[in-house]
């Protein structure tokens, strides 16, 4: 099974490139769904998180990831650690979910990941795919896709790592400057047949 890490700035064309994976027989795992998901069943994790940033239950009996988001959003030093204390976590429950889909037979699977890079996921891949887009296009789709006002649409964009990191740190890049959704997802397509083709068998 190919591993397949795909990662790039909001607004980019990711869940395009993702859906034609699975279309060729592959998975998908989200690391952002994964951490949620850990944040609600893995109770190391929240023992390890609360030593460091204090109670984060809410009155419901729930992790309250916007207290977190609170703590962390605004201190870079608190964001290092977030980072350091959830990447392990993270990192074991995707080498546990590849697992699965290799025994299913999968072809590949794909980590969805827009920290993959800084955080250390790449090293569970066999290739690494960045999925770019003009910063006017992330605007716009941002704007689309959330509702959102263009000044936080803008500020989103802006906060986010560049264009040239994701070239640099990826082995493939396929950038979404399509007249058409239709036409990005036979370019999306096409790429990760070639990539599957120059991964088989090594």
């Amino acid at each position: 099974m190919i591993v397949i890490g795909i990662t790039g700035p909001t607004g980019a064309g990711k869940t395009t490139a993702l859906n034609q994976l699975e279309a060729l027989g592959g998975c998908v795992l989200d690391a952002d769904a994964v951490y949620h998901q850990l944040l609600e069943e893995d109770d190391g994790l929240r023992h390890a998180l609360e030593s460091r940033f204090g109670p984060l239950t809410g009155a419901d009996g729930r992790f309250d990831r916007k207290k977190l988001g609170g703590v962390v959003f605004h201190d870079r030093a608190a964001m290092a650690d977030l980072n350091a204390i959830v990447t392990p976590y993270i990192d074991r429950a995707l080498k546990d979910r590849l697992a699965v889909a290799e025994q299913e037979g999968r072809p590949a699977a794909a980590i969805d990941a827009i920290r993959l890079v800084e955080n250390g996921l790449a090293g569970l891949c066999d290739a690494t795919m960045a999925v770019t887009a003009p910063a006017e296009v992330r605007v716009a789709r941002i704007m689309a896709r959330e509702g959102s006002p263009e000044e936080y649409a803008r500020a989103r964009v802006t906060a986010q790592q560049s264009d040239e990191f994701y070239r640099s740190a990826c082995g493939y890049t396929l950038v979404n400057d399509c007249a058409t959704a239709e036409e990005f997802g036979r370019n999306a397509r096409a790429l990760l047949e070639r990539i599957l083709q120059e991964h088989k068998g090594r």
